[in-house]
């Protein structure tokens, strides 16, 4: 299979059918192409190679879902030129309430109770990837190759290279792999990886409602799992209900668990049908509702790889670590990756050290491994605690939302976490240049 280049423009890579560059990134998506953006803007030769044609990363039919993009992340894809592209489709977060069920019981996050700004937005996935598509060619020391193939993947003591299907080479320091959850370049490297599967699956859709939403995202925790309702802009054109004739639609991106057996039975109903369903969890605060586009689903499972680093090679995003979306913090543990591998990679360059050796990359693993076990196992607890019906556990957890409400230093705490500022931040996660 050719592939075609969106972008090799880099003064040693211009028109050269074998590539030498300094960092090979194995898989080009959102985290791997983010990463391409990031070391090209300070200099260093990256070359994201992938499977997907960019052409299709902007079709709604490609990928429905929407990210939460928290402030940490926000920042580094403003420091990477990435955010003024994104901004006019992102939905700022103004407050989060986190519920348990029919419970009068509830978890309040206020924007104004930090500094004012959002908490963070909500993308759609296609405007993050037209951003990069839009981002990447402009850098003279960034290149995708796509569609194209790795068919082998050969990691030496100074050097690591790449056999693409259509026959030509890529050279490089360093081999990153972002080739997701199942990822090819970390089972070839002999990396161990934890996992189970969650008795979930995510239905995600985007519905149109009558009233607007003022910025607040929405967390119903159910027995099957949390149901969630996250802003989205305005879209164009009426809601197609009599109840609001010729308003624009406010838009919500909805995220809801179910349990896998009933999955199937709900996507067959027809459109009333299905709406019916999801009106029971959603309610009637934001008044008519109307579906806006397909639905999608998504098995929800857990996976953490033993190490994140081996000789030549660094793991980023789902390749390293995939998690439950109930605190929506996926990708925005993957743009820490990012952040923390493209500093530890740029300082090392600066040094004259070798970027790929194992001191290096032991900087990158120490630095990310803590706060990545960290969440993990809070998104983990978080849905076994709450996606259940046994009472006591009932009981303790709204006992337990109520008395974090009523608490404003450990809210804020809570609030500063899930926005990424806590710890020990990247320069780019606090807004600085590489």
């Amino acid at each position: 299979m050719g592939g075609v280049e969106t972008k090799v423009a880099a003064p040693g890579l211009a028109g050269m059918a074998d590539l030498d560059v300094e960092v090979l990134i194995v898989g080009g998506g959102m985290v791997g192409a983010t990463l391409a953006c990031a070391l090209a803007g300070a200099g260093i030769a990256a070359v994201a190679v992938d499977r997907d044609d960019p052409v299709r990363w902007a079709a709604l039919e490609f990928d429905g879902r929407a990210s939460a993009i928290a402030r940490a992340s926000q920042r580094v894809l403003a420091a990477l030129g990435l955010w003024a592209d994104m901004a006019p489709h992102a939905a700022p977060i103004l407050d989060i309430r986190v519920t348990d069920g029919a419970s009068p019981l509830f978890l309040h996050y206020d924007h104004r109770a930090v500094d004012g700004a959002p908490l963070g937005y909500i993308l759609e996935n296609r405007h993050y990837r037209r951003a990069l598509a839009r981002r990447l060619p402009a850098l003279d020391d960034g290149a995708l190759i796509a569609p194209a193939e790795i068919v082998a993947l050969e990691r030496g003591p100074a050097r690591v290279q790449a056999q693409l299907a259509d026959g030509r080479r890529v050279r490089a320091a360093l081999a990153v792999a972002c080739d997701g959850r199942e990822s090819p370049t970390r089972r070839d490297a002999d990396i161990r990886v934890t996992r189970w599967a969650y008795d979930q699956t995510a239905i995600v859709c985007t519905v149109a409602h009558e009233r607007p939403h003022r910025g607040i995202a929405q967390e119903h925790f159910l027995p099957a799992g949390p149901f969630a309702i996250l802003p989205l802009p305005d879209g164009a054109g009426p809601i197609p209900d009599p109840a609001a004739p010729g308003l624009p639609p406010h838009r919500s991106s909805i995220v809801w668990t179910e349990r896998p057996a009933l999955v199937d039975p709900l996507l067959a109903l027809d459109e009333n049908g299905f709406m019916a369903e999801l009106e029971k969890r959603f309610g009637d605060y934001l008044g008519a509702l109307a579906p806006v586009g397909p639905r999608w689903t998504h098995p929800l499972s857990l996976s953490h790889a033993a190490t994140y680093i081996a000789p030549r090679l660094a793991l980023a995003g789902d390749a390293a670590h995939g998690m439950h979306p109930i605190a929506g913090q996926g990708l925005n543990m993957g743009l820490r990756d990012v952040a923390a591998l493209a500093e530890v990679l740029v300082d090392a360059r600066r040094l004259g050290l070798d970027i790929g050796s194992t001191a290096v990359l032991e900087r990158y693993q120490r630095w990310r491994r803590f706060d990545t076990v960290l969440m993990l196992a809070m998104t983990d607890g978080l849905n076994r605690l709450f996606s259940n019906r046994i009472a006591p556990l009932r009981l303790a957890r709204d006992l337990g939302l109520a008395a974090v409400n009523r608490l404003p230093a450990t809210k804020r705490f809570f609030m500063r976490h899930a926005m990424g500022l806590v710890g020990e931040l990247p320069r780019l996660a606090r807004g600085e240049p590489l």
